[in-house]
């Protein structure tokens, strides 16, 4: 018999601080509440947290799930986890970020929770080499026999995924990330210096080091503006005064008015080693601005190249200052580009189909598990590996 109460869904992620993967959750949440009982648990307080609150969601703090590797933290951690997933006995587990993704579709399978789905917001075992890379390699292929669902951000995520054996092919899908379009005003820069903006944590994947090797052979004059906060933020700031740039280039820190500071801006730049499907860049797409990015991961899937923003290989400052050049000189172009990345954004990576997007797998899932009774969205879905994605 089916019951009438809301399926219960408890979404893990592994930090409640600023992030993409942070983002892509606190956007999705509003889109829940009507048809799901939601929980929303992480280590922290943050930006996150605050969005759990303003979505009616209720936001449990973790004690012991930390990013870095510790086996003891990572042990209690687990069975934190399962002793969560008793408690709440929910219907779907949705776990997002790489320790968080490991540690609670584990601990689903060992509390009996039916259904255990993963966000991938990027492969770990692509971004980092040698042992590390073959044990996070080793730890997804291990947890594929737990996994009932794989979701990536991109469509080379899932090829990814499914050549290196740790999803099976039936069993993944693509949903790309979103920002709310509406939210951003259309640009209304007046003439000027231009202005360049980037956003990001200051942490690898993140390589600000060549961004900033970047702003020092540009001759054009510019201002640039760095957001964000982490462990190289110091190592950065320092680099900028010793190459002569400190009265160009600004470190603010973390900053709670990210869309003020798009819209005061010409360019955006993301300068990255490996990148999922970075919101930083819809964001800055959604507010018209060019963008320069390093082409990693899912940014082509975003940015198209010559038409939206200009893509450079990653760790090639002259490749980068290059690019930054030719749109510092020619404020046309940066408007031409940025108005059709916009108008990219609008039709391809607004909420409405991505958050659409999910309560249909979740619904899907349900109806396969007969944890919910059959609805017409979910009988007329098409096939998983193509119904939720959300691109072209």
């Amino acid at each position: 018999m089916v019951s009438a109460a809301k399926p219960r869904l408890l979404i893990l992620i592994t930090l409640a601080e600023a992030g993409g993967a942070q983002s892509s959750v606190s956007v999705l949440l509003p889109g829940l509440t009507s048809d799901f009982d939601v929980t929303l648990a992480a280590h922290g307080s943050g930006p996150l947290r605050e969005a759990a609150r303003a979505a009616g969601v209720p936001f449990l703090q973790l004690s012991h799930l930390r990013r870095n590797l510790h086996a003891w933290h990572d042990v209690l951690a687990l069975f934190e986890l399962v002793r969560l997933c008793r408690r709440l006995r929910p219907d779907i587990v949705h776990a997002h970020s790489s320790k968080a993704g490991a540690l609670g579709r584990l601990a689903a399978a060992l509390a009996r929770v039916p259904i255990r789905i993963f966000t991938v917001h990027g492969w770990p075992f692509t971004a980092y080499g040698g042992l590390a890379g073959r044990l996070y390699l080793w730890v997804e292929r291990l947890l594929r026999r737990y996994t009932t669902v794989v979701v990536c951000v991109t469509r080379s995520a899932r090829e990814v995924g499914v050549a290196t054996r740790v999803c099976r092919p039936d069993r993944i899908v693509v949903i790309q990330n979103a920002v709310d379009v509406s939210a951003f005003a259309p640009p209304t820069r007046p003439e000027g210096t231009p202005r360049i903006v980037s956003v990001g944590r200051f942490a690898f994947p993140k390589d600000f080091a060549t961004f900033v090797d970047a702003l020092a052979a540009i001759q054009t004059d510019y201002r640039a503006a760095l957001v964000g906060d982490g462990p190289m933020l110091h190592e950065v700031a320092a680099d900028v005064r010793r190459r002569g740039l400190a009265e160009r280039v600004a470190l603010l820190g973390a900053r709670d008015d990210v869309r003020d500071l798009l819209a005061s801006g010409d360019v955006f730049v993301l300068s990255s080693r490996s990148e999922g499907f970075p919101i930083a860049i819809l964001e800055a797409m959604a507010a018209g601005l060019a963008v320069v990015a390093t082409d990693v991961g899912g940014v082509s899937e975003a940015v198209v190249h010559g038409e939206t923003g200009l893509l450079v290989p990653p760790s090639d400052p002259s490749a980068l200052a290059a690019a930054l050049d030719s749109l510092l000189r020619d404020a046309g172009l940066r408007r031409r580009l940025g108005a059709r990345g916009r108008e990219r954004a609008r039709r391809h990576f607004d909420l409405p189909r991505y958050r659409r997007a999910y309560v249909e797998l979740y619904r899907r899932e349900l109806e396969r598990h007969g944890l919910a009774a059959p609805t017409e969205k979910t009988t007329a879905a098409r096939p998983l590996s193509v119904a939720a994605e959300s691109g072209e």
